[in-house]
């Protein structure tokens, strides 16, 4: 068991493709005025940085468009690695392209495009994301860890169902808000299932994603259903989410593939119910023995959740269908960026 801090705070975490990677572009690049100037005219008005990586940044701003604060992924493209911009950044548009307004996934908004950037216009949601919350509680008692749970299973069945799998479920990308709902975010690693003439998913062979959440077939090496890949990672968020740690260590691959290859083991604090650890054993099993999503819902525990009174009250849309999507695309050229703003100005 590895506590949160260790994996996912104070160090670097390892990656087997991770599109953060480290940058070799040293060019400079555009001034930082020319970007605001290019949102501005779009209605945008940038506020502070909620968080940053190697080639990419997400800013708080206000869309004077639709009256309401946004967040901005910001991808800088002389900075990102050719690998990320000619294989998962087009895979990450086809994602927000294909989803629609769903309550347990962030809405996309906007896509921009300009010769140094890419700009992603979404929701934003104030409350930050599960590690943080996790992280200031401790742990997340198990009536609420089961709310955000089926939360987690709601947006993860619609991405299926739209023929899109994510590959980093983690506590980092799920996201709190204000109504107490639990949102999926960032889909730098999602890909369209693809399918044989006879039904059969074809296994994925791009081993991408965080080591503390990969499945033994990933961290092995061979070909995997991407599908399945998402259901342990949810397994390793309900258990991170319940005892307030990691059920495995990352920092040696060697230990980590020995333990995420035996059974789970439990620790006697904090106490979670025999139901819902038996769920997670479900989960956190090897490919021929793990349970399928669309399964979930007969289990004893997950059915329990559904009845909680609390979740009713707090996740109004639970019953909510897919709503259409408004996401609009944009190409803007730089150079137009100085003459728009003074024209707004008059």
């Amino acid at each position: 068991m590895a506590s949160i801090t260790d994996v996912c705070g104070e160090k670097k975490e390892k990656k087997p493709e991770r599109d953060g990677g480290s940058v070799s572009c040293t060019r400079k690049t555009s001034k930082p005025s020319k970007m605001f100037k290019i949102l501005e005219t779009q209605g945008l008005i940038v506020g502070k940085t909620l968080g940053s990586g190697s080639y990419a940044t997400v800013k708080s701003a206000y869309d004077m468009n639709r009256k309401h604060k946004v967040a901005i992924k910001i991808i800088n493209k002389k900075k990102a690695q050719d690998e990320y911009l000619t294989k998962f950044l087009p895979r990450e548009v086809e994602a927000m392209q294909t989803f629609g307004k769903h309550y347990a996934m962030i809405h996309f908004y906007q896509i921009i495009e300009t010769t140094s950037w890419h700009f992603f216009i979404m929701e934003l949601c104030d409350s930050g994301d599960l590690l943080t919350e996790i992280k200031n509680r401790g742990y997340i008692e198990e009536d609420q860890a089961g709310q955000w749970f089926i939360h987690l299973y709601d947006g993860t069945k619609y991405m299926h169902s739209k023929g899109i799998v994510h590959r980093d479920i983690k506590c980092e990308n799920l996201v709190l808000t204000k109504q107490n709902t639990l949102k999926i975010t960032d889909f730098g690693f999602a890909k369209k299932i693809t399918k044989t003439k006879s039904g059969t998913t074809v296994l994925s062979e791009t081993y991408c994603g965080s080591y503390a959440y990969a499945p033994p077939e990933i961290l092995k090496g061979t070909p995997y259903n991407a599908e399945l890949a998402d259901v342990w990672s949810m397994g390793v968020v309900l258990y991170t989410m319940l005892y307030g740690s990691l059920p495995f260590d990352d920092c040696d691959h060697k230990k980590l593939l020995k333990q995420v290859q035996s059974r789970i083991v439990f620790p006697a604090k904090p106490e979670v119910s025999k139901c819902c650890r038996i769920l997670i054993v479900k989960i956190l099993s090897r490919v021929t023995e793990r349970v399928p999503l669309k399964h979930l819902k007969a289990d004893g525990w997950f059915k329990t959740q559904l009845n909680v009174k609390t979740f009713i009250k707090n996740a109004k849309n639970v019953k909510e269908e897919e709503k259409e999507g408004e996401l609009t695309q944009v190409k803007y050229m730089e150079e137009d960026a100085d003459k728009d703003a003074e024209t707004n100005k008059t």
